[in-house]
Order: structure tokens, then C-alpha cells, then sequence
């Protein structure tokens, strides 16, 4: 599941650009597919970004 995270937020980013563009266009109001495009690119950014990071090792 974790490999495929990337890819969905992705394709997420994609749909929503689309539906971003239908707001511009003002078919959907712009309030709410503003804060859907930066959350999925918030997402995506995150997931792309923390996939290997090296948390440590156990003590004791």
C-alpha cells in the first residue's frame, strides 16, 4: 500500500486540476476546489518527499 500512495495522490492531483479548471471556468465555485487542489497537492508533495526517511535505530 505504501507504493502505491504516491501514484494515487497523483492521479488525485491530476482530476482535481481538471475540476480546478471547471471553477476558473465559474461551472463549480472556486471556495471549494481551492483547498481541494492544495490538499492533494499537499498529499502528493508529502508522500513523494517522506517515502525513505531513516527514523533510527532502536537503543537499549
Amino acid at each position: 500500500m505504501q507504493e502505491l500512495l504516491p501514484l494515487i495522490f497523483l492521479i488525485t492531483t491530476v482530476v482535481v486540476i481538471f475540476v480546478n479548471i471547471l471553477g476558473l471556468m465559474q461551472l463549480i465555485p472556486l471556495f471549494i476546489t481551492l483547498p481541494m487542489l492544495f490538499i492533494s497537492i499537499y498529499l502528493t508533495i508529502y508522500t513523494f518527499t517522506h517515502r525513505n526517511v531513516y527514523r533510527g535505530g532502536m537503543r537499549g
